[in-house]
Formats: C-alpha cells, structure tokens, sequence
C-alpha cells in the first residue's frame, strides 16, 4: 500500500484536486442551479416519485368508487324498502276500501231483508276442471256463527245469486256456481213473473252463461230481462239471477228457452254470503 501511494499519490490527488475544481467550477458557471449529480438523480427520482403518486391516486380512486358502489347499493335498497311497504300500504288499503264497500252493500241487502241470516266467507279455492264450476270456501261446521247446510244459497252483497252449497267440511265448504252444469235453480221473468228453470249447460258454462228453459205456457222471453228466483227449495224468492242475453228456439222449435248472463261477476268474487236461513214467503 505504502508503495501504490508512493508510486501512484501524486496522480490521485492530482484527479481529485481536477475534480473539485470542475465541480466548484460547474456550479459557480450554473449560478445555483441542478449540477450533473442532481440532475441524474432528479431523472431517477421523478418517475419513481410520478409512478407512486400516481398509484396512490389510483387505489385512492377504487377506494373512493367501492365506497360509492356501496353506498349506492344501500340506498337502492332502502329505496326498494321503501316502494315495497308504499305498495303493500297502497294494497292494504284497497283491500280495506274495497271490504268496507261489499259490508255498505251487504248492509243496505240485510235491511232490506231482515229475515236472511247470513254468514260472510272468504273464496279461498277455485276448482281447477274444466267440466265444473265451483269453488271452496272459509267457512264450515266448526268455525262457521250459523250452521251451514248442503242447499244453502250464495250470494254477493248485493244480493246476486252465485250459487249453492254442495258439500260442507269441518272449515271450509264447496259451492256450485250458477253456471255449473249441474246446478238447477226456479226462476221468475217478466212483468207476468213467468215460471221457469234456470239450468246448468256444460256448452254455456265455457261462455260463463246459463239456460232459462221449461218454461209456463206462453211465456214471453224478452232480451235485457231481468230474472229472478222463484224461492224453490232453500233458496228465497226475488234474489236477481242475471239478465236474458238471448232468445232462441229449442229443437222442435216449437218452445223457446232463454240464455242467461249472471248478474254476478264470478271472476271478480272474493268474499260471498251464505244465506244460512230465511222466512219462506207464502
């Protein structure tokens, strides 16, 4: 070693003095501004410097829009919540306007028959055949006020004929609709109250019609005439049946028979009333 420096001192401290000199040189020359080492790493520091705050920008951004999403997401769904319960409130009191109106009706029908005792039922089953009409509904021998017999009538608010009662179970019982082919029900027309039988007809039943047919000699049939029931069996007299939609000839036309709209909309039914006893009008 001591001989490099003996050998070699003279010329190193020659470079380093060279050195110095450039330097100090370089940066009076440049009046304060970036010297070469500077410079160099000011061109490596910038991109690094560039790239990490453009990083940080970037996960701030995704942090920024996931916070976003979720907050979005949640005011969806309380939004959803919200329509919800305003929709069911809507349906609520629809249902409400809709029942408050059936029991109006029910009560000016009940005053002007104060000898009708009736039970009030909810159609809880439509029968799914397509060669009957009938359906089930909520009340039967244990939950029913008044006991409910096979026979008894159904009727809407308004006193419209619907149907009657064919089987009755423990809570729940099955009525025959007027169109069904086996009902059979005595029925008044005209100003002359005319005797016939309103019947079930499987053809008509799909037409969610009925026939007027045997009737009394001479019987007039006009179209738009109201028909009402005669009070055979256990069904009182004057309940509205429906309306003739049609006078036609039966086979040998020799007699005619009448085909008959329901005064009742079966398909707009939700609740019915059982006429589960009546004062029989002589």
């Amino acid at each position: 070693m001591k001989e490099y420096v003996k050998k070699y001192g003279l010329r190193v401290g020659a470079a380093v003095l060279v050195v110095v000199l450039i330097v100090v040189l370089t940066t009076v020359l440049m009046h304060g501004r970036a010297g070469v080492m500077s410079n160099l790493t000011g061109a490596i520091s910038n991109p690094i410097g560039q790239a990490a705050s453009a990083a940080v920008e970037w996960v701030e951004g995704i942090y920024g829009y996931i916070y976003k999403y979720d907050q979005l997401v949640a005011e969806n769904n309380s939004l959803r919540a919200q329509l919800a319960q305003a929709q069911q409130a809507a349906i609520d009191a629809s249902q409400y306007e809709e029942e408050n109106q059936r029991l109006r009706e029910l009560l000016n029908f009940a005053e002007k028959h104060s000898d009708y005792v009736m039970e009030s039922a909810k159609i809880t089953e439509w029968s799914s055949s397509n060669w009957e009409s009938t359906f089930r509904i909520s009340k039967g021998e244990a939950n029913a006020t008044n006991p409910i017999e096979a026979g008894d009538c159904v009727v809407t608010e308004y006193g419209a004929l619907v149907g009657q009662v064919i089987e009755v179970g423990d809570s729940w019982c099955t009525v025959r609709t007027l169109i069904d082919s086996g009902i059979d029900v005595g029925a008044l027309v005209g100003e002359a109250g005319a005797v016939g039988m309103c019947v079930g007809d499987f053809a008509l039943m799909q037409e969610g019609l009925l026939r007027l047919t045997y009737l009394s000699e001479n019987a007039q049939l006009v179209e738009g005439e109201a028909v009402l029931t005669s009070g055979r069996g256990s069904i009182p007299q004057g309940l509205i049946i429906g309306y003739i939609n049609q006078v036609l000839s039966e086979g040998n036309g020799q007699s005619l028979y009448g085909v008959v709209e329901p005064a009742c909309n079966l398909g707009s039914l939700s609740q019915v009333f059982i006429i589960t006893d009546f004062t029989i009008q002589e």
